[in-house]
């Protein structure tokens, strides 16, 4: 059964192997999954479409550029998809390889069916995930447009794990300014506890202390 969530989605199966690349494809297909198929990386790079959500069985030996090379390069492409490496028996260095760059899983050849389909049910559940978090990131960065920028910088502290008189210091204001900032934050973002808060300040991407450091060059005792 296809997740909700990759309704639309599409499984691309990259292998230069013919036989290989039909029997996935009726294998995927008869588990409910669109599948498209590509006999090697560089067929694949050029025309998969970004936009709609996807996973990648990927053969890590290819004519041209191997499958390591493939996964190198769709990160340089924005190729955001979960990679299932494809590898033959002797290549287990190689898919070591993969996996420490980023690919969630490898499957030797000749393939357990129901392992691969288990493994790309996990795929699909992570791209699903990947998904709600983008969403989540997109509203929590809507939610902090709506403070003021003093008011944004002082969460940003308070999301670094700095007391109030850190903060004070740094920002050249007084600790008893910071408590009425931060009460105004909690009221802008609606949000009854500061725990909240800080879950909002995470998902926009605030809380970097080295950044914060960065930014507010102090020496401190």
């Amino acid at each position: 059964m296809v997740e909700d969530a990759f309704r639309g989605g599409v499984i691309h199966v990259v292998d230069d192997e013919e036989s290989i690349r039909r029997s996935l494809d009726f294998l995927l297909r008869a588990a409910g999954y669109r599948v498209e198929r590509w006999p090697n990386g560089e067929d694949f790079l050029k025309g998969a479409d970004r936009t709609v959500p996807a996973c990648v069985l990927l053969d890590i030996r290819m004519p041209g550029i191997d499958g390591l090379e493939v996964q190198q390069r769709m990160v340089a492409q924005g190729l955001d998809f979960p990679v299932i490496m494809l590898t033959g028996h002797g290549d287990i260095t190689l898919a070591v390889r993969s996996m420490q760059a980023g690919a969630l899983d490898f499957m030797e050849k000749p393939f357990d069916r129901e392992a691969l389909l288990r493994s790309i049910a996990v795929a699909v559940q992570q791209l699903g995930n990947r998904a709600a978090l983008r969403e989540h990131q997109g509203w929590a960065r809507v939610q902090i447009a709506k403070l003021t920028i003093r008011e944004r910088e002082v969460l940003d502290g308070l999301a670094c794990g700095y007391p109030n008189k850190t903060i004070a210091f740094d920002l050249g204001i007084s600790a008893r300014t910071v408590e009425v900032y931060r009460a105004n934050v909690m009221e802008k973002l609606g949000v009854a506890n500061f725990a909240d808060a800080l879950r909002v300040a995470f998902g926009a991407g605030l809380g970097d202390a080295q950044r914060w450091r960065d930014d507010h060059p102090v020496c401190r005792k």
